[in-house]
């Protein structure tokens, strides 16, 4: 199977055309793996509707699935706040860096102390800042 390029602006608004263009479905190899990542990568940091949000948390979740079956490493599961932690490190990044990414400096703090969790606009700019899966933060 081709791998599926999309760009932010032809992603389509209503949730059944998106479907028509990668139905979110279970992944049963490499292949329908690396094209969910690249609906994700290109749906990631951008403002969406509720029907591209519900799509792309649906294909979020699968990718997580496959993740954890195929690409596990044993005793390497983090948390989202372990995995920001791990990242922040190798970027020389503080809290107050964290929260000014995220559009208040105080929230670094606070996401990392357990105060408050990720929200989906918080997901789609650490996954695009740090380039990374977003469904590894969910």
């Amino acid at each position: 199977m081709k791998r599926k390029t999309l760009k932010h602006e032809n992603i389509p608004a209503s949730y059944a055309e998106l479907v028509g263009l990668f139905m979110p479905r279970p992944l049963h190899d490499d292949v329908d793996y690396r094209n969910a990542l690249g609906v994700l990568d290109a749906m990631a940091g951008f403002e969406m509707n509720s029907d591209q949000e519900d799509y792309f948390d649906a294909i979020a979740t699968f990718v997580e699935k496959y993740e954890a079956e195929h690409h596990a490493i044993a005793g390497a599961k983090m948390t989202p706040v372990e995995l920001i932690r791990s990242l922040m490190e190798e970027h020389g990044m503080s809290e107050s860096d964290l929260g000014r990414l995220l559009g208040d400096r105080s929230l670094g703090h606070r996401i990392l102390s357990g105060e408050r969790e990720l929200s989906k606009a918080h997901i789609r700019v650490l996954a695009e800042h740090f380039s990374l899966n977003a469904a590894k933060l969910l």
